[in-house]
């Protein structure tokens, strides 16, 4: 089993809309403004949810939503966690801690415009040893 979507919640999807899409270079696959950003990641999807929707049931799905800051972490190599480390902080996002892990993973960590904490980490942090 894998998951195939996870999700974050924010209540301005059109600032949040611009973040992964110029910042992080997320593809959309769909967008609401009022409702739902829907993000594709190789073979998974990220949504973006605006929480004071997806708590009414009007959507045909269990109503749902999330108060405070979410979390979730992105993989990456360690020449393109150096990569993504530069690149945030050039487009003005700061990295707000860096950690190596006791196994010798590294993960850097920032916030999204709704608050969310993002990480992203190398893959050693759960699984075997570090790629390059």
């Amino acid at each position: 089993m894998r998951i195939l979507e996870t999700t974050l919640y924010g209540e301005n999807l059109e600032d949040l809309h611009s973040f992964y899409t110029q910042v992080l270079g997320l593809q959309v696959i769909s967008y609401d403004p009022q409702r739902n950003l829907f993000l594709r990641l190789e073979d998974s999807v990220l949504i973006v949810f605006k929480a004071s929707k997806t708590i009414v049931p009007d959507a045909g799905i269990p109503p749902h939503g999330a108060q405070g800051a979410g979390h979730i972490a992105f993989q990456a190599t360690r020449v393109e966690l150096d990569k993504w480390k530069t690149d945030l902080i050039d487009k003005g996002v700061p990295v707000i801690q860096e950690v190596t892990w006791a196994n010798g993973a590294l993960s850097i960590y920032f916030r999204d415009p709704a608050g969310n904490i993002l990480e992203i980490a190398t893959r050693d942090l759960w699984f075997g040893s570090p790629e390059p």
